[in-house]
């Protein structure tokens, strides 16, 4: 299963002490048991949230683990989180986030059903099954950057990578998993 939190600042001069944080955030959710990759991205174009952080999770349960709800969320950042981009949804379709390399890009679609041929690229569609449920279909992919150009279609937003895939037990794509 994947969980994403997106998220955008209020506050741009605050930007680098975030992203500072949000990388150490990363680190203590895999300390989660339940959580197995974690990997967060800035939005280079496209209208969904300026942030995105993809986590592998084992189940909805881990969302009631007693130590997670100790540790989520945005802490000391709450008060700058953009309430129009804060959305958090578990969704149903792959069992691993996909590990984005620098040199490639993650587009994101949200549909209310799947398109299998949005843009003429490959897709794989996730469901919205627990937490917020917005929204209804995700559509994800991974291209090269050299690629992104030849990206059409409405709604589709690119992301780069803002860090490495990181592992508790291994990312869909990587290396060593």
């Amino acid at each position: 299963m994947i969980f994403m939190s997106q998220s955008g600042l209020t506050e741009p001069a605050q930007q680098t002490a975030w992203e500072h944080w949000y990388q150490q955030h990363l680190v203590i959710m895999l300390t989660v048991h339940g959580i197995a990759s974690a990997q967060r991205f800035t939005r280079l174009q496209g209208e969904q949230a300026p942030s995105l952080a993809l986590y592998t999770v084992a189940s909805p349960a881990v969302f009631e683990d007693a130590y997670y709800l100790r540790i989520r969320g945005m802490g000391p950042w709450l008060p700058l989180i953009d309430r129009r981009h804060y959305r958090r949804t578990l969704f149903a379709g792959l069992d691993r986030a996909p590990a984005v390399p620098d040199t490639s890009v993650l587009l994101v679609a949200d549909r209310a059903q799947p398109e299998p041929t949005l843009g003429g690229i490959a897709w794989t569609w996730l469901e919205a099954v627990a937490l917020d449920r917005v929204p209804s279909f995700r559509g994800l992919a991974v291209l090269s950057r050299a690629d992104v150009g030849q990206v059409q279609g409405t709604g589709i937003a690119c992301y780069q990578p803002a860090t490495a895939c990181l592992r508790a037990q291994g990312c869909q794509g990587s290396r060593d998993s």
